[in-house]
């Protein structure tokens, strides 16, 4: 089992900026790749990040290109995701998600994936 717990969302002002953590614990040696999802009120959760961590290699959804940041800190067991000159269309709850053993076909649709952490909220006024 890998538990997944979310921190560092809040409110702030339209331009600021956020760093969400995902500290995974238990089971993690088999992550191929955690990623981040939002869901925002009656609406599909979408895919904004991903990150595998076998090269540490990053992608992002093409309205996050540029100001979100997504990274790793391995000692730490800690996904980080920064997110600088918000807008207050990224309000949601962020989720990050990890996925055991390989790569998945759409590594973007949030079916499939095994571990999901408790979520955090963004809210950006403004």
């Amino acid at each position: 089992q890998v538990q997944l717990v979310e921190s560092g969302g809040g409110l702030v002002q339209a331009g600021g900026s956020l760093r969400l953590s995902c500290v995974a614990s238990g089971r993690t040696s088999r992550t191929y790749a955690v990623n981040w999802f939002r869901q925002a009120p009656g609406k599909e959760r979408e895919f904004v990040a991903t990150i595998r961590f076998s090269n540490d290699q990053t992608n992002y959804d093409d309205s996050m290109k540029g100001r979100f940041t997504d990274s790793r800190d391995s000692a730490k067991n800690t996904v980080y995701l920064q997110m600088e000159h918000l807008r207050p269309e990224v309000t949601a709850v962020y989720y990050c998600a990890a996925l055991m053993g390989g790569p998945m076909i759409n590594c973007r649709h949030p079916g499939g994936y095994d571990y999901w952490g408790q979520g955090t909220q963004v809210t950006v006024a403004s």
